[in-house]
């Protein structure tokens, strides 16, 4: 099985953010992953669909918006229009989430469940076969640069199980680094999210190779 590096912009240098996109770009990455927070949901403001339109002009990778927002239906189709293929919401957030997830889906962009680290993964029994993706996070959302919870190996490991032979993705967000990343990647995560461990390097193209050569099947 092939990982998915998605670098977090969250952690890049918004000044220089067109070149470090790039040279993220050219170094492997697979994914662009924005962490959008609204100050509600999550203890942190970072940006809205301007930012992800500027990004969208940026790169030809896949955009991958995870809304850390209270009310994410109020913000799925402008955030699709801007540019984002993949809106993973929180399974906390709204309080119908079937119908997020069909809201989701009428905009055609892939959608992704998010779990808290307290999150039991039966939230998620009814919804299975609607979704694209399950995204666990692996610290306490909203501020970067935390510590990998390393409970979240055992429900990575549940959520494999769980989703059986459904072609859903499983990604993990939080403290993921090249000494823990081949552990979560044989629990069953196929898509790393990857902040610090990326654009707080030095070189960025070889942080991105280092991660994916420290996976080893």
């Amino acid at each position: 099985m092939s990982i998915l590096i998605a670098p977090s912009v969250l952690s890049a240098d918004f000044g220089k953010l067109a070149e470090q996109i790039k040279l993220a770009e050219n170094g492997g990455a697979d994914w662009i992953h924005l962490d959008v927070m609204d100050g509600h949901f999550v203890p942190n403001i970072t940006f809205g669909p301007f930012i992800v339109k500027a990004i969208r002009k940026l790169t030809n990778l896949p955009l991958d918006a995870h809304l850390m927002v209270t009310n994410p239906d109020d913000f799925v189709e402008d955030f699709r229009k801007a540019g984002a293929d993949w809106i993973t919401i929180h399974a906390e957030a709204p309080t119908h989430l079937h119908r997020s997830i069909q809201k989701i889906k009428s905009t055609g962009a892939k959608v992704g469940i998010s779990l808290n680290p307290h999150t039991p993964l039966n939230v998620l029994d009814y919804i299975l076969d609607e979704i694209d993706l399950v995204l666990i996070m692996s610290v306490n959302p909203g501020l970067g640069g935390q510590s990998f919870i390393p409970q979240s190996l055992d429900k990575i490991c549940q959520l494999k199980e769980k989703i059986g032979t459904r072609n859903i993705k499983i990604q993990v967000d939080g403290g993921i680094s090249t000494k823990n990343i081949n552990e979560v990647a044989k629990a069953g995560a196929e898509v790393f999210v990857a902040g610090s461990a990326v654009f707080g390097k030095n070189d960025i193209p070889k942080a991105i190779q280092d991660l994916k050569n420290a996976v080893k099947f």
